[in-house]
């Protein structure tokens, strides 16, 4: 009879051990196969999202572009700024062609810089760097601004009073007007209230005239801070012209 026991025994734990391997078993075939449906669901999801993004930026009305924003123009008007930008509305904001809109924008004379972005969800942003006036460009049958850099645009009225006045000469290129509108910019306060206008032959060959008729020869606009310290202390010696074309070796005659 013991041995009869001791097989009995050895069976039900034999068969006890088939069982506890069987449910293993299939929780790791249930575990397989949620992490299958898992996967499945993550790329189902994936597809999902990705296609309600293309929906929403391409096809909704969600996004499209309803608006223009403008930033930092004041002498070129809102009107001119937003003919010359162009931009479409009612598209999908995505589609705008930013670098396009940059280039017409910037096309605009009195423009130096413009940045053009996305204002989700609905606008255009157009930020405008404009010259700065530092002269006014006597053309004879017109008047225009003159930048430091020796570029030429419309300024309206309130954007001119007060700037001096530059006047090329036949033999003047765009070298000597850069080079006159340098003068200019470096022109200490002092000195620039008592010019009339400046008179810009050549690059090397620059001309002040004073208000009280009184003529300055500048020479070209390396030294321009010493040449106005030099020409401050001249003018108070009684003189028709005042060479300061080497400050250095200043003149009067």
């Amino acid at each position: 009879m013991p041995s009869l026991r001791g097989g009995r025994a050895a069976a039900t734990g034999h068969e006890k051990a088939q069982q506890r391997a069987r449910r293993a078993f299939a929780r790791r075939q249930r575990a397989r196969r949620w992490l299958t449906w898992r996967y499945v669901l993550a790329a189902s999801l994936a597809v999902l999202l990705v296609g309600l993004g293309v929906y929403a930026l391409y096809f909704s009305s969600w996004l499209r572009t309803e608006g223009v924003e403008l930033v930092g123009n004041d002498l070129v008007s809102d009107a001119k700024v937003l003919a010359a930008a162009e931009v479409p509305t009612g598209g999908p904001l995505v589609r705008v062609d930013l670098e396009a809109i940059e280039k017409r924008v910037k096309a605009l004379a009195a423009v130096k810089e413009v940045d053009v972005s996305r204002q989700w969800p609905h606008d255009v942003r157009i930020e405008v760097t404009e010259r700065t006036p530092v002269a006014l460009l006597d053309l004879g049958d017109r008047v225009v601004a003159l930048d430091a850099e020796g570029t030429s645009f419309p300024a309206p009225p309130r954007a001119r009073d007060g700037l001096p006045r530059v006047r090329v000469g036949s033999g003047a290129d765009q070298n000597a007007l850069r080079e006159g509108a340098a003068v200019v910019a470096a022109l200490d306060g002092d000195v620039s209230s008592m010019v009339s206008y400046v008179e810009v032959r050549t690059v090397d060959e620059i001309l002040l005239h004073l208000r009280d008729d009184r003529l300055v020869k500048w020479g070209s606009a390396e030294q321009s801070e010493d040449k106005a310290a030099v020409l401050l202390q001249l003018l108070e010696r009684q003189a028709s012209t005042y060479d300061v074309s080497v400050p250095g070796a200043p003149t009067t005659k």
